[in-house]
């Protein structure tokens, strides 16, 4: 068997979950595109949590081991840059909530399905209201990327 060859290395043996996926999701976003990062776990729940999350970003968990100093060691490989191509670029910072989700709406409603629109806000509360308002509206949030302290951009995909 070929061993596996990790970019990254984040041991977060002793973090209950949701912890070592948000530990994951940090390192992961850091890297380039196909750059591997080996996750040391022993949650229970941490192959559920990154099964779930790879479906939905676009990164793909390559491979499990059980490591000798314990816990489970997870591969995850970053996804192809494609899933940050966006189709209309909307950078709203500065704007008060709910204005970026109103002018997103407006731009998303002109726009074909599959297409990507990429939303920049640094409003306080987006981050909770853009999950909600999405999932109502039945479009897609392809990923969450922290640009800044406090800043995102959003890839919204029409449905």
């Amino acid at each position: 068997m070929n061993a596996q060859v990790a970019d990254v290395f984040l041991d977060l043996k002793g973090l209950t979950c949701p912890g070592p996926l948000l530990g994951a999701k940090r390192m992961v976003d850091a890297l380039e595109s196909g750059q591997v990062l080996l996750l040391v776990s022993d949650c229970p729940g941490t192959h559920d949590d990154l099964l779930a999350w790879t479906r939905q970003t676009g990164n793909q968990l390559l491979r499990t081991e059980r490591m000798k100093d314990g816990g489970t060691g997870y591969y995850l490989q970053k996804g192809r840059s494609a899933l940050h191509e966006a189709h209309v670029v909307l950078d709203i910072r500065g704007v008060s909530c709910p204005g970026p989700i109103v002018e997103a709406k407006k731009l998303l409603n002109g726009m074909q399905p599959k297409e990507v629109l990429k939303l920049i806000s640094n409003c306080p509360g987006i981050r909770s209201d853009i999950t909600g308002w999405a999932s109502a509206t039945h479009m897609t949030l392809v990923d969450t990327v922290e640009t800044a302290a406090g800043e995102y951009a959003f890839y919204i995909r029409k449905d």
